[in-house]
């Protein structure tokens, strides 16, 4: 090893010494921890490099200890300051990408806390303090040596089982139950945290990979809810919404009209497609189309659930005029396979919403089941060739996003197109499916142009894809683990507005 001298203590105890130190000669400075007994864990990350963890740079293991020289982070716990509703949602993005990177080489942390958690200067996390961790071993059943923090530690870390990443995700999980803001009304938030510390590891996410999806799509229903409390609809498309209308129970109380339930909420076929019977009532008047809300569960069993459970763990709304005629019925159509996220049986609720002024919302009524079993599926393709088309159309140009590997997907793929101003703002989106686009015929899927006219604007556009074989492929979702809200690969090239 280098020669170092010693700046400061930092930590001292039976187990541990930690030191800021400086190598001798230059004006770079360390940590230097000397562990006691073997830790073979800081071998193996000296060889990871990730953004969300601290550099090793020297490992010296012995039969009696362990020295280890790594990155001194300037940075604060978020334990110890407040965390906004936006920076909860980024650390634990972060956190999850990061558990993921390690689990993957065998590696459980067993000691996750925010005091083990640093916010550096470049604004995102580093995950510290590997002195309890392990390796997974297949052979063991149950941990040789019993460590973490009680209140963070889930039961199987005192002994009664060998720990798997199961352990960190229940660690995870009363980690973000102590940043997350207690007024905080994000009953998504919560209750992902809940399946996180379940008791039982057998009832908890069985990978980061769920927890990650789990915060993906809550993340995605937070967005389109602060986007606006109603949405114009583009012709033959629909909105992901949330309304802010008042609810039911408050519009009843005050003498409304309440609004017939959607009849016969079914899943179609293997699409991962909900259909029910369309409600033209809902939604505001003149507004060009219906609105509804939804929740969403997953069961083991196909046991249906009670709208009064708590079991449901999604829930949002949708906005549209999409609804086609099936066998002389008006039905409304709504891509759930994004949200489909671990292997089981699904079921939604669907309840067409009231104006606030007329109408009061519906009941709720519950589908049949969906046998989901892609969790393990591979993705689609992803769209490649972004590009804007404008084609004119009376006396105006008509704008359509577009992409050159169209014919890679299915008749009923739905393709989300979300677009941003040059301040990386959402500005608006719409969907179709292919057989849509074909029927349309160029090839993409149709912007409104009044939503590209700021002056000095300029805007680009990404697609998702919702699968509509959803146990053979995924739905490319965007955003799902990076940093940024929208990884810059996945935009197209940017539409500058010119007035004349």
């Amino acid at each position: 090893m280098k020669d170092y001298e010693i700046i400061s203590e930092l930590k001292q105890s039976e187990k541990s010494t930690v030191h800021l130190v400086r190598e001798k000669g230059t004006e770079q400075v360390y940590i230097r921890k000397v562990l006691k007994e073997r830790h073979e864990v800081y071998g193996i990350l000296k060889d990871c490099h990730h953004p969300y963890l601290p550099e090793i740079y020297e490992v010296a293991v012995s039969d009696t200890d362990t020295t280890v020289i790594e990155e001194y982070i300037d940075g604060k716990s978020p334990g110890l300051r407040e965390v906004s509703g936006k920076q909860f949602l980024r650390i634990a993005r972060e956190l999850c990408c990061i558990l993921e990177f390690i689990h993957q080489k065998g590696i459980i942390h067993r000691d996750l806390k925010p005091s083990n958690i640093l916010l550096a200067k470049d604004g995102h996390i580093r995950l510290i303090d590997f002195d309890a961790a392990r390796l997974y071993k297949n052979e063991q059943e149950q941990d040789t040596k019993l460590l973490g923090t009680r209140g963070y530690a889930p039961p199987e870390q005192y002994g009664f089982a060998q720990t798997d990443e199961r352990a960190d995700i229940y660690s995870l999980g009363m980690t973000l139950e102590q940043l997350l803001d207690k007024k905080s009304g994000n009953s998504g938030y919560r209750r992902i945290i809940r399946k996180c510390t379940r008791l039982d590891p057998d009832k908890r996410y069985q990978s980061i990979r769920q927890v990650r999806w789990a915060f993906s799509r809550t993340r995605r229903v937070v967005l389109c809810c602060a986007m606006a409390s109603l949405l114009i609809v583009c012709a033959g498309g629909a909105f992901l919404y949330r309304s802010a209308l008042s609810d039911g129970s408050s519009a009843e109380s005050a003498g409304l009209q309440v609004l017939p339930a959607p009849e016969n909420p079914r899943w179609d076929g293997e699409t991962g497609i909900g259909q029910w019977t369309n409600v033209p009532e809902s939604g505001i008047p003149d507004s060009a189309g219906v609105v509804y809300k939804y929740k969403l569960c997953r069961r083991d069993t196909p046991d249906p659930p009670g709208i009064d459970e708590d079991v449901w763990e999604r829930e949002g709304g949708v906005a549209g005029n999409n609804a086609r005629d099936i066998d002389g019925i008006p039905t409304f159509e709504w891509s759930f396979s994004q949200e489909l996220w671990e292997n089981g049986y699904y079921y939604f609720a669907i309840a067409a919403e009231g104006d606030g002024v007329t109408y009061a919302d519906s009941p709720y009524v519950i589908s049949d089941a969906f046998e989901y079993t892609g969790e393990d599926a591979p993705m689609l393709p992803v769209p490649t060739g972004l590009a804007w088309k404008m084609v004119q159309d009376r006396a105006q140009w008509v704008f359509y996003a577009t992409w050159d590997n169209l014919d890679d997907y299915a008749d009923r793929d739905e393709f989300n197109v979300i677009v941003h101003d040059k301040n990386n703002k959402y500005v608006t989106n719409n969907i179709w499916s292919k057989e849509y686009i074909m029927s349309v015929g160029n090839g993409g899927v149709r912007i409104r142009p009044e939503f590209l006219t700021q002056k000095g604007g300029a805007y680009r556009f990404a697609v998702e894809v919702q699968s509509s074989r959803p146990n053979q492929y995924k739905s490319i979702i965007i955003d799902s683990s990076s940093p940024d809200p929208v990884p810059e690969e996945n935009f197209s090239p940017w539409y500058y507005y010119s007035q004349e």
